[in-house]
Order: C-alpha cells, then structure tokens, then sequence
C-alpha cells in the first residue's frame, strides 16, 4: 500500500482518529490536509493524511499548541525531515558524528508527535 493512495471517506478517517467529522473538515481548511475527491465529490484521505492529522490531534490535546502553532510545526517538522533523509544519506556513507545528528533529529520530530518516516 502506497502512503498517497486515497483509501478513507471521512467518516472512516474520523473515527480512526477518533475526532468529529467537522473537526477533518476544518483541518482541511486550515490546510493540514488536502484529501483527494471522488466523482461524487466525497473526501478520501491517505495514509499520509491521516498521519498528518494525528500530528495535528496531538499537538493540539497533548501540547496545547493552537492552529497556528500547528501549522509552524507542520512547517518545522517537514524541514526536519528534509534535513534527516540528507543527514542519514551523508551517515549512510560515512558513517560517523552524523549518527547523532540523525538521532537527535528523530528525537526533536517526537517532540512534534510525529515519527521520521512518515510523508
């Protein structure tokens, strides 16, 4: 299964992520989130979507972080990842101190609520 495959109505993303509907909708417009449509016009959200908006639960509930806070972590924690893939590619081949950079990016992207792979 591929991250970007459009593969949850919204009811169904709602209740994985245990939030209202409206709550999805709003995300959406805030701009957490753009799920694919149907012909029908119905919302279908990826793997990767409902990732983002776990993020986006967490940093609300469990850090108290408002939406535009949420969205500075967004923004962090997408540059974070850029630097991670650089830094481990550069770690792959040598090796070395840059094993700890890659750590302790891992540790800052937790701290946003989210892990270093996901998209």
């Amino acid at each position: 299964m591929r991250q970007n495959e459009p593969l949850y109505v919204i009811s169904v993303a709602a209740r994985l992520l245990e939030l209202h509907p409206q709550t999805l909708r709003k995300y959406e417009r805030e701009g957490f989130v753009s799920p694919s449509r149907t012909a029908g016009n119905l919302r279908l959200y990826s793997s990767s979507d409902i990732e983002r908006l776990r993020q986006v639960k967490y940093l609300v509930e469990r850090r108290g972080i408002n939406l535009s806070g949420v969205q500075l972590a967004m923004d962090v924690t997408r540059r974070l990842r850029g630097i991670r893939r650089e830094v481990q590619s550069l770690s792959d081949r040598n090796n070395g101190r840059l094993a700890y950079l890659v750590r302790e990016i891992d540790a800052l992207l937790e701290l946003l609520g989210t892990s270093p792979d996901v998209e």
